[in-house]
C-alpha cells in the first residue's frame, strides 16, 4: 500500500474513532439532549466558517439550494437529538447497537426516494437486522423507550446521508455542512425560543461542560468532517465503507472502559448487537464489489 494510502487508512480509523468517541462526550456532558445539540451545531457552524475564511471557499448558493440545505440541516439537528436523547435514557451500548442500523435504512429509502431497484438480498438482510433487534428489545426491555428513540436517530441518519449524497455531488462539501448546521441551529432557537428555554441558566455552562462541547463541536463535528472528505480521494468507498462500520465497535468497547459497570449488558444483548453490525458490514462489503466489478 502507497504511504499515502496507509497514512489515510490510519488517519480514517482515527476519524472513525472520534465519531465513536462522540457517544461518550454526551453521556458526559450533563446538559438535556435539545440545549446539547444547539450548542454542539453553534460552535461547529464557527469553527467551520473560521475555516471557510481561511480557506477562501465561496458560500454562494442558489435560493433553492439554501432551501435543500435547510431541510438536511433540520433531519442532522434531529438526528443528533435523538442520538443523544437515547444515549440519555438508556446508554452508550443500547444507542450505538440501534444506530448501526442506519446504513439498511439507507437501503430502504434509496429505491423509495430515486426509484431505484429493491435488492433482495437487503432485505434478507433487513430480516436478520429484527432478528438481531429482537433479541435486544427481549432480553433488555427496561430500555424500550431508549431502543425506539435510537432506532429514530438511525432512521434520520440514514434519511440525511441518502439525500446528501446527491447534494455532495453539486456542492463543496465544507460548503453544505455550514449551511445545514447553520439551519439546525436556526431551526432549535426557534423552538428554544418557543418553549422559553433561553435564560440566563441556559447560558451558564459548567467549565467541564464547555471543555466537552468544545472537543465535540471542534474535533467530533468539524475537524472530522473535513478530515473524513480528504482520505477519500486516497481510499476506495469499500474501504471507508468497512472502517466506518465499526464505529458502533469502538464506541461499545470505549464506553465499557469509561463507564464499566453501566454500560456491561446481558450476554444476548452481545449476540444481537453482533448479529445487527455483521449483517451491517456484510450488506457493505456486498454493495461495494458490486459497484467495484
Amino acid at each position: 500500500m502507497p504511504s499515502d494510502n496507509l497514512k489515510s487508512y490510519l488517519h480514517l480509523h482515527f476519524i472513525v474513532f472520534i465519531w465513536g468517541f462522540t457517544a461518550i462526550l454526551g453521556a458526559l456532558i450533563s446538559l438535556d439532549a435539545l440545549p446539547l445539540v444547539w450548542f454542539r451545531m453553534l460552535f461547529a457552524v464557527g469553527f467551520i466558517g473560521i475555516y471557510i475564511y481561511f480557506k477562501k471557499l465561496s458560500i454562494k448558493i442558489s435560493r433553492k439550494a439554501l432551501l435543500q440545505f435547510i431541510f438536511s440541516g433540520l433531519i442532522i439537528a434531529l438526528h443528533w437529538f435523538t442520538f443523544f436523547h437515547a444515549i440519555k435514557i438508556s446508554n452508550i451500548s443500547i444507542t450505538l447497537a440501534c444506530l448501526s442500523t442506519g446504513a439498511l435504512f439507507a437501503s430502504l429509502l434509496e429505491p423509495i426516494l430515486y426509484g431505484k431497484k429493491i435488492v433482495y438480498y437487503e432485505v434478507f438482510f433487513g430480516l436478520l437486522v429484527v432478528v438481531g433487534l429482537y433479541i435486544i428489545f427481549n432480553v433488555e426491555g427496561n430500555y424500550f423507550w431508549g431502543m425506539l428513540t435510537a432506532l429514530t436517530s438511525a432512521f434520520l441518519s440514514a434519511l440525511f446521508a441518502v439525500i446528501n449524497s446527491k447534494l455532495v455531488q453539486k456542492h463543496d462539501a465544507t460548503v453544505i455542512s455550514f449551511y445545514e448546521l447553520s439551519g439546525g441551529v436556526i431551526f432549535f432557537t426557534f423552538l428554544l425560543l418557543a418553549t422559553n428555554s433561553f435564560s440566563s441558566d441556559f447560558f451558564m455552562l459548567s467549565a467541564t461542560d464547555f471543555m466537552y462541547l468544545m472537543i465535540l463541536s471542534s474535533i467530533c463535528t468539524a475537524y472530522a468532517f473535513i478530515a473524513s472528505t480528504s482520505v477519500m480521494k486516497f481510499l476506495s468507498p469499500y474501504t471507508v465503507m468497512l472502517t466506518i462500520n465499526l464505529e458502533p465497535i469502538y464506541g461499545i468497547v470505549l464506553a465499557l472502559l469509561v463507564f464499566k459497570e453501566k454500560e456491561k449488558m446481558s450476554f444476548e444483548f452481545y449476540i444481537g448487537a453482533v448479529i445487527i453490525l455483521l449483517t451491517v458490514i456484510l450488506n457493505g462489503i456486498i454493495k461495494s464489489r458490486k459497484k467495484l466489478s
